[in-house]
């Protein structure tokens, strides 16, 4: 399956990275949101990315170019898959929302065309009855920042077919990425480890065991670990994370999963992390 042309639907915090490394790769690419700001906003952050690179020494100026030229910007769905080669979808982490823009793209997509979700813990079984084809639905899970971060995981549904696996695999090497192989399972891999991490840095937050710089700092000292739990739950963002949380709380049934009530409390007033300007960090000079 050659792979030449992406739609990207979401501009947001992973769907611009998303779309910036597919069009570094060489891909025409189509970047959709719901309206006008969020697709210009998304295609800013792509020409930040790339002029902080130059700036890094990291990416050349004909680089630049060479991505801006292959990427165009829409509101509309149907316009940004008709006739692509695969569809990633970035939309927020809600199984509504996420099947409900599958079952627009399945009107529309080719009848051979990879479908990809960047959900980073719910079910690729549930999102795929979305679409008349479920062997050519997977989970293509990036993390962020998507531009630097080298792990995807390429998430085999139940009826994604080795032909589908085996294609999106050679498209993450293509784009510079390392694939892991998981089934479909609440949380897959990263998502499952990392939440229990996250969860009991909190708690130990809560207890007043120790500060947030002191807790990530043992993580990174203590297990080389490159971002602490609670700098990269801002990073996510904590509602994302007390969304996951809860997710994988309900289907687990594990009381690791549990979000503390320090999170809830937080989410409740705003303090997001670094979208916010304030999580368990201060993102104001950020």
């Amino acid at each position: 399956m050659s792979i030449d042309t992406v739609a990207v639907l979401g501009a947001g915090t992973m769907g611009h990275g998303i779309a910036q490394v597919c069009a570094a790769a060489g891909c025409a690419v189509r970047l959709q949101d719901i309206d006008e700001v969020a697709v210009t906003r998304g295609l800013e952050r792509i020409r930040a990315n790339l002029e902080k690179g130059i700036t890094r020494g990291k990416v050349t100026e004909d680089e630049r170019t060479g991505v801006l030229a292959r990427l165009v910007t829409t509101t509309s769905v149907a316009d940004a898959v008709e006739g692509a080669d695969l569809v990633v979808e970035a939309a927020p982490e809600s199984m509504e929302i996420k099947a409900a823009i599958f079952g627009e793209v399945d009107a529309v997509a080719r009848a051979d065309a990879i479908l990809a979700t960047n959900t980073s813990s719910l079910s690729i079984g549930r999102i795929a009855e979305s679409v008349s084809g479920p062997d050519r639905f997977l989970g293509l899970h990036f993390f962020n920042p998507v531009h630097i971060m080298k792990l995807v995981e390429v998430v085999w549904g139940p009826e994604t077919s080795d032909a589908t696996r085996d294609a999106a695999v050679a498209f993450v090497r293509r784009l510079g990425k390392e694939p892991v192989v998981v089934r479909d399972a609440p949380g897959f891999a990263s998502s499952r480890l990392g939440i229990v991490l996250g969860m009991e840095a909190i708690r130990m937050v809560e207890q007043g065991v120790a500060s947030p710089e002191d807790i990530d700092r043992a993580m990174e000292l203590g297990y080389r670990h490159p971002m602490g739990p609670l700098r990269l739950t801002d990073l996510v963002g904590l509602d994302v994370r007390l969304g996951i949380a809860e997710y994988l709380h309900e289907t687990l049934g594990s009381d690791a999963f549990e979000p503390p009530e320090l999170l809830r409390s937080m989410v409740a007033e705003g303090r997001l992390g670094k979208k916010s300007g304030r999580g368990f960090y201060d993102w104001s000079e950020a």
